[in-house]
C-alpha cells in the first residue's frame, strides 16, 4: 500500500484546496510546468521504481529542477557557503573486516588522512558564525581505494523526505527574493509559510528550534550521516548503517541571548575557536560510532529507515564506537583548501553503498553537478584538496583547466594498442572494482513507475513528539521560546495558527506555550496524514543530559584592573592551564596593567572588545580602587551581567562584590568565591538560574 502525499496543499485546518493562480503568474492557466513548458503532475515526489525503490534517472522533472537550482549562484556555494575546515586523520579502533570490505575499516590502528569542513547552511559566505541554523559536518577520507565523502550535519534528521523538495526548502529559507533579507535566518514569512504547509518538516523543526542549532563551538557538535547507508563485506553481505560523530569534549550549546550577542562580539567566533584550538595543540577529536542493523530489524520498526526525517534512538539501537577523528592541522590557504574543497555523497569506496532513501538518491545527482558549476570545470577533482591520494587512471580527457598530461593514443576502451607495443591504458577489474550491492533477499527491486512515498513516510509527528519528550524542562522552554520568536517575525497572519495546528500533533503543551507566547487563539489541530504514536523518551537526544562536566577545551575570562592581586592572578592562570582550559585576561586597557606588586603586564584583550559571552566561565579579580573605577564603566557591568544571565560560573574576590551587586549577580549555584571551587563550578552551566533572569515560553 502506498500513499500519495499532498502535505503542501493542506490549509490551516487541514482541508485540501486547489491552488488559484494570481495575476502575473508564470503560467496563464496556473499550471506548473518544466522549463520546456511541459505540465508537471506531481511536484512532491521523485519518480521511483516502486514505493521504496530507487529514484529513476529518467525523472526529467527532478533532474531539471535540481539542475537549475544547482546553477543559481556563482561562485559561492548555494548552501553551506560559510565554512571552516581543518586537516586531520581518522584512526580505526575496531576491526570491521567482517562487516565491510572498505579498506580503511580493515586494520585496527591504521590512520587515514581526512579534510573536514564545518558550515552554516542558510547564510552566504560573508555571514556570521552563530545564527540559529543547521551546521554541516563533511568529512573527506583520502583512502587507499579512493576518496570517500561522508557529507552530513550536526542534526541526525532533515527537513524533507524527497530531493524533489530541496530547492523549495532552500528558496524558502534563504533571503526573500524581492528584498534580499534576512540573511542567515529562518525567522521570516517565506520559510514558515512553506514549513507550515509541509508537515514532514515538523521533526526537524523541533531540532532547529532547540539548542542544537546554536552550538557552543564546532568542537562540541555531534555529526551525523543522516541517511541509512549500507556496509558490504567480502562475501557480499549487506548491513545497514547510520554514522555518528561524537565529540570528545561532549555536546555544548549557547543560549539564544548569548548567540545574538556573539554575532556582535565576534562574527568569526566558531572559525576563530577552531583555528586557535588547533594552533595551540588542543586538537579537536570525535569518536566515530555506527548503528548497525539488518533488514529484519528495519522492518520491525514503526517508521521507515529510508525516511531522512526519522532517526533510530540509541536506546533502541546502541551506537558502536569504531574509531576516532582528530583534527591536527589548519589549512595553509583558506581559498585553495576550505573554499575549493568539493564534497559529494556519491564518492564512496568498495564496501560502502547507498540505499533507496529518496533524499539521498537526489543528492547523488546534485552534488557533482553543482561542483562543476561552482568550480568552473569538470576537472575540479584535480585541485589538490580534492585529489585522491591513490592512483587515478581512466580515459577521461581534456576539459577546461586540465592539469594532467596524458601520454599516448589510448583515450578509449576497449583497445588493442598494447598488442602493437603501445600503452593501452587501464582496464576494468571485476575482482577489486566497485560492485553495487545486489539485493540478496530474493525480492527484486522493481515495480510500477510511480511518484509516491512509502506508507510509513506519512507519519510526520511521532518522532517530533519523541524529541520533545526527551528534553529537559529547560530545553523544552528553549524550543517553545524559539518557535515564539521565529513566528513572531512572520507577517502572514495565516501562518502562525497553521504552524501551531501542526504542533498540536506533537504535544498540546508545546502548542499552547507557542500560542500563548504569540498571543493568538488556539487553532484546531491539523488532521495528520497518519496518526502519531508514542515512543519511549531517548536521553541521547538531550544536550543537557549529555554534557560533560569538564573545563577541558574551554575558555575562561579573567577581568582585572590596576591593583589586582598578582599572586592570585598567577595561580589562577596556572590552575586553568593545568585543567586543560585557556585563560584569557581582560582589562580596561590592553597594555600597562599595574598589578598589586608593581608588576606591569599586558592583558589578552580589552574590556569593550572582549565581552563575557566569548567565555565559558568568568572570574573577576579586582582591588577596591579598581572596582570603583569599573563601576563607572557600562562594559564592565554588562560583562558580569551577561555572564550571570548566560548561566555561567561567576567567581570573584571580596573587593569585586560591588560590581557584582550593580550587575544584578545574585548569590546561588555557580556564583562562587575565587578559590579552588571555581574550576569545579566552571565545568557546567546553571540551567536552574534561567527562570530568574528571563521569561521563556
Amino acid at each position: 500500500m502506498v500513499e500519495k502525499t499532498f502535505d503542501n496543499e493542506l490549509g490551516a485546518g487541514g482541508e485540501t484546496h486547489q491552488r488559484v493562480p494570481e495575476k502575473g503568474s508564470h503560467s496563464a492557466e496556473g499550471h506548473l510546468t518544466t522549463n520546456q513548458g511541459i505540465r508537471v503532475s506531481d511536484n512532491q515526489n521523485s519518480l521511483k521504481s516502486g514505493s521504496r525503490g530507487p529514484t529513476l534517472l529518467e525523472d526529467f522533472v527532478l533532474r531539471e529542477k535540481i539542475f537549475h537550482f544547482d546553477h543559481e549562484r556563482i561562485p559561492e556555494r548555494i548552501v553551506h557557503a560559510r565554512g571552516s575546515a581543518a586537516h586531520g586523520y581518522f584512526e580505526l579502533t575496531q576491526d570491521l573486516s567482517g562487516i565491510t570490505k572498505a579498506d580503511l575499516f580493515q586494520r585496527k590502528g591504521e590512520k587515514t588522512p581526512v579534510f573536514v569542513r564545518f558550515s552554516t547552511v542558510a547564510g552566504g559566505a560573508g555571514s556570521v558564525d552563530t545564527p540559529r541554523d543547521v551546521r554541516g559536518f563533511a568529512v573527506k577520507f583520502y583512502t587507499k581505494q579512493g576518496n570517500w565523502d561522508l557529507v552530513g550535519n550536526n542534526i541526525p534528521v532533515f527537513f524533507i523526505q524527497d530531493a524533489m523538495k530541496f530547492p523549495d526548502l532552500v528558496h524558502a529559507v534563504k533571503m526573500e527574493s524581492d528584498r534580499a533579507y534576512p540573511q542567515a535566518g529562518s525567522a521570516h514569512d517565506t520559510f514558515w509559510d512553506w514549513a507550515s504547509l509541509m508537515p514532514e518538516t515538523t521533526h526537524m523543526l523541533t531540532w532547529a528550534m532547540s539548542d542544537r542549532a546554536i552550538p557552543r563551538s564546532l568542537r562540541t557538535m555531534e555529526g551525523f550521516g543522516i541517511h541509512t547507508y549500507r556496509l558490504v563485506n567480502e562475501a557480499g553481505k549487506s548491513t545497514f548503517v547510520k554514522f555518528h560523530w561524537k565529540p570528545k569534549l561532549g555536546i555544548q550549546s549557547v543560549i539564544w541571548d548569548e548567540a545574538l550577542k556573539l554575532q556582535a562580539a565576534d562574527n568569526d567566533f566558531h572559525r576563530r575557536d577552531l583555528y586557535e584550538a588547533i594552533a595551540s595543540g588542543s586538537f579537536p577529536e570525535w569518536e566515530l560510532g555506527l548503528q548497525l542493523f539488518d533488514e529484519e530489524f528495519a522492518n520491525s520498526l514503526p517508521y521507515d529507515v529510508l525516511d531522512a526525517t526519522k532517526l533510530i534512538p540509541e536506546e533502541v539501537l546502541p551506537v558502536k564506537i569504531v574509531g576516532r577523528l582528530v583534527l591536527d592541522r589548519n589549512p595553509d590557504n583558506f581559498f585553495a583548501e576550505t573554499e575549493q574543497v568539493a564534497y559529494c555523497p556519491a564518492n564512496i569506496v568498495p564496501g560502502i553503498d547507498f540505499t533507496n532513501d529518496p533524499l539521498l538518491q537526489g543528492r547523488l545527482f546534485s552534488y557533482l553537478d553543482t561542483q562543476k558549476s561552482r568550480l568552473g570545470t569538470a576537472n575540479f577533482h584535480q585541485i589538490p584538496i580534492n585529489a585522491p591520494k591513490c592512483p587515478v587512471m581512466n580515459f577521461q580527457r581534456d576539459g577546461q583547466m586540465q592539469m594532467n598530461v596524458p601520454k599516448g593514443r589510448a583515450n578509449y576502451e576497449p583497445n588493442s594498442l598494447s598488442a602493437h607495443g603501445e600503452d593501452g591504458g587501464p582496464r576494468e577489474c571485476p575482482v577489486t572494482g566497485f560492485h553495487t550491492f545486489e539485493k540478496s533477499s530474493g525480492v527484486e527491486e522493481q515495480g510500477d513507475k510511480l511518484r509516491v512515498r512509502a506508507e510509513l513516510f506519512a507519519d510526520h509527528y511521532s518522532q517530533a513528539r519523541l524529541f520533545w519528550k526527551s528534553q529537559t524542562p529547560s530545553e523544552q522552554a528553549h524550543i517553545a521560546s524559539s518557535f515564539v520568536f521565529e513566528l513572531s517575525k512572520v507577517a502572514l497572519e495565516q501562518v502562525p495558527p497553521r504552524m501551531v495546528g501542526n504542533l498540536l500533533n506533537v504535544d498540546e503543551d508545546l502548542a499552547k506555550r507557542v500560542a500563548d507566547g504569540l498571543g493568538i487563539d488556539m487553532p484546531k489541530k491539523n488532521p495528520p496524514a497518519r496518526d502519531a504514536i508514542d515512543m519511549d523518551a531517548s536521553a541521547a537526544l538531550s544536550i543537557q543530559k549529555n554534557m560533560k562536566e569538564t573545563i577541558e577545551g574551554r575558555k575562561i575570562g579573567i577581568l582585572i584592573a590596576d591593583g589586582s592581586d598578582a599572586k592570585i592572578l598567577k595561580g589562577l592562570i596556572t590552575d586553568i592551564k593545568e585543567a586543560g582550559a585557556t585563560p584569557f585576561v581582560v582589562a580596561p586597557k590592553v597594555g600597562k596593567v599595574v598589578l598589586s606588586d608593581g608588576q606591569v603586564i599586558k592583558a589578552d584583550g580589552q574590556l569593550a572588545g572582549s565581552p563575557s559571552q566569548i567565555f565559558d566561565a568568568v572570574a573577576i579579580l579586582l582591588s577596591g580602587d579598581g572596582c570603583k573605577m569599573l563601576l563607572k564603566q557600562g562594559a564592565a557591568i554588562q560583562w558580569a551581567m551577561d555572564a550571570f544571565g548566560h548561566l555561567k560560573a561567576v567567581a570573584s574576590n571580596p573587593d569585586a562584590q560591588p560590581l557584582l551587586d550593580k550587575a544584578g549577580v545574585e548569590p546561588g549555584d555557580g556564583v562562587v568565591p575565587l578559590d579552588a571551587s571555581f574550576l569545579r563550578a566552571a565545568a557546567k552551566r546553571y540551567w536552574d538560574r534561567e527562570p530568574n533572569v528571563r521569561m521563556l515560553a
